[in-house]
């Protein structure tokens, strides 16, 4: 016989007490009452940094620094060091300093919580910088006065003060973009680099960047790159005159006194500028090649992208894995137009992206891989409806490139018109029941989500009842959410348009709003008809 252990009911007192503690700090943590003294929010914020400090000091001479961390911890103590506003200290940490960041966000905004780990990752990368930036995040959603006063009206929106005066966020929004647009609106535009070593350090942290070889660090030269610099808002700038570290930046670096060029993580890594040293002449070239060969579109790169000076874009919708296979050659032909076209991926099963872009084809219930292109400069957009081999590829981006590819209008399949009162038209049938008709054509435009519509198709559907002796004239519908012509353009819905027979280029445009009676006499008037009409009464 033995005694029964308490080890079991010990451990479970144990825990009761720890978890109960633990509740109650975090009721302590989580209590929103302000506090009496003006400086302790910001006083709090210094002691979660020196915490956090310390932590460190202690795992490294306990030896605990582990490559097993999560990324969920490392996120959680990059969190602690953002500032949480609200409606009472938000004034003092903007008065209390002279950089201030503030993201402000919503809690059910996919986007702010897209955003938030890379900002969060932003501060931790600013603080081992030394930067005097304070970053900051306010629920806008709740505390609505704070928002308000700053004048956050969208979800996110990142905004920067200096010395208490406010400007807005023009960069991108990745950690990388946030540090290096925040650094240089904080007085640190570009970074010097003296050795092998530092270069070596660089190259770890930065994916991205410009860099210029130069003999002195002056001249007019000089000043122009320090220029472009500071204008620009996306890309760290890298400054040097030693040839050995340019090398290890640039390796194929032809002019050892005098060279600036763009580095990217990517198979096409280096670009070397040979324009002239002028600030709007190397923004330029920056623009036009800080993008990868192949990009793949999100939600926190579309501005930047969208912002290109670039006209011609070739977008690929395709699910991850397919796009895998059709990476490599995708590179190779934008290779070949690189400059002069945007080549763009889009995950085909991201409704957010990916369905506004192929409802435009009608296209949106699409599952394999799709190949289009927009021409910004004219408004056209294209498909490729080849095979998708890069062969096939790369012809429709020549000739997308030359202006001989024809544009993309969508249509309807062509439907059965027989007997029918009122003709349907699709795309592909405007042309021939439209323009190449020899009669006269009403046609009503017309779109689903159109409200006033139904009340113009009851009046067209009475008006060719009205006028069905009349063999010269014909009524027509299109539904323009589904069907385009370039030779149909149209602003608003409904639409009534009288085509006449011997002058279809120039349609007459008849009022909506117009009673049944008055749109009669119009189609009369128009046509010249109305002593030579059998009609039924209206």
């Amino acid at each position: 016989m033995f005694t029964r252990k308490p080890t079991s009911r010990f451990i479970f007192f144990t825990l009761i007490l720890v978890l109960f503690l633990s509740f109650l700090i975090t009721i302590k943590a989580s209590d929103p009452t302000p506090n009496a003294n003006d400086e302790e929010d910001l006083e709090g914020l210094e002691e979660l940094i020196a915490l956090d400090e310390e932590e460190e000091r202690q795992e490294l001479q306990e030896g605990s620094h582990s490559v097993r961390s999560s990324e969920a911890e490392v996120l959680t103590k990059a969190q602690r060091i953002v500032l949480e506003l609200n409606n009472d200290n938000t004034k003092r940490a903007i008065d209390g300093n002279e950089f201030v960041l503030i993201l402000g966000y919503a809690p059910w905004c996919a986007r702010s919580a897209e955003l938030m780990p890379q900002f969060a990752e932003a501060a931790t990368s600013l603080k081992e910088l030394g930067s005097p930036l304070l970053m900051a995040k306010l629920d806008a959603d709740r505390h609505t006065k704070a928002a308000s006063t700053l004048g956050i009206k969208g979800f996110p929106t990142l905004l920067l003060f200096v010395n208490g005066t406010s400007q807005a966020y023009t960069g991108g929004l990745s950690a990388e973009e946030i540090v290096i647009w925040a650094r240089k609106k904080t007085g640190v535009p570009l970074i010097r680099i003296s050795s092998v070593a530092e270069a070596d350090e660089f190259l770890k942290k930065y994916h991205t960047f410009v860099i210029g070889l130069f003999e002195k660090f002056e001249g007019p030269d000089y000043d122009e790159f320090v220029k472009a610099a500071i204008s620009d808002n996306e890309i760290q700038f890298v400054e040097t005159s030693n040839i050995d570290v340019a090398t290890v930046l640039f390796p194929d670096i032809k002019d050892t006194n005098h060279f600036l060029g763009i580095v990217k993580s990517e198979p096409e890594r280096y670009t070397p500028y040979e324009g002239t040293f002028k600030m709007d002449k190397i923004l330029q070239f920056l623009d036009y090649n800080k993008l990868p060969l192949v990009t793949k579109l999100t939600e926190l790169n579309s501005a930047r992208v969208y912002s290109s000076p670039v006209q011609l874009q070739v977008i690929v919708f395709a699910e991850v894995d397919e796009f895998k296979n059709l990476l490599e050659p995708l590179q190779e032909v934008a290779r070949k137009f690189k400059s002069k076209m945007i080549f763009l991926y889009v995950d085909i099963t991201d409704e957010n992206l990916a369905k506004p872009f192929l409802t435009l084809f009608g296209l949106e219930e699409a599952k394999n891989t799709v190949v289009t292109a927009f021409d910004n400069k004219i408004s056209s957009k294209f498909l490729l409806q080849s095979d998708l081999t890069p062969i096939n590829i790369e012809e429709f981006c020549t000739r997308l490139l030359d202006g001989t590819l024809s544009p993309y209008f969508k249509s309807q399949p062509i439907p059965d018109n027989k007997e029918a009162s009122i003709q349907i038209i699709v795309g592909k049938t405007f042309d021939d029941l439209v323009l190449s008709s020899p009669k006269n054509v009403l046609l009503e435009v017309h779109t689903p989500w159109c409200i006033s519509c139904e009340t113009t198709s009851k009046h067209v559907e009475k008006l060719a009842k009205h006028f069905k002796g009349l063999d010269n004239l014909v009524f027509a519908r299109i539904d323009a959410s589904t069907n385009e012509h370039p030779k149909l353009q149209v602003d608003e819905y409904p639409t009534l348009f009288l085509y006449p027979a011997n002058d279809k280029a120039n349609p007459i445009k008849l009022s909506t709003k117009s009673g049944l009676k008055e749109l009669a006499a119009s189609i009369n008037k128009h046509l010249k008809a109305k002593d030579h009409v059998k009609k039924d009464e209206l």
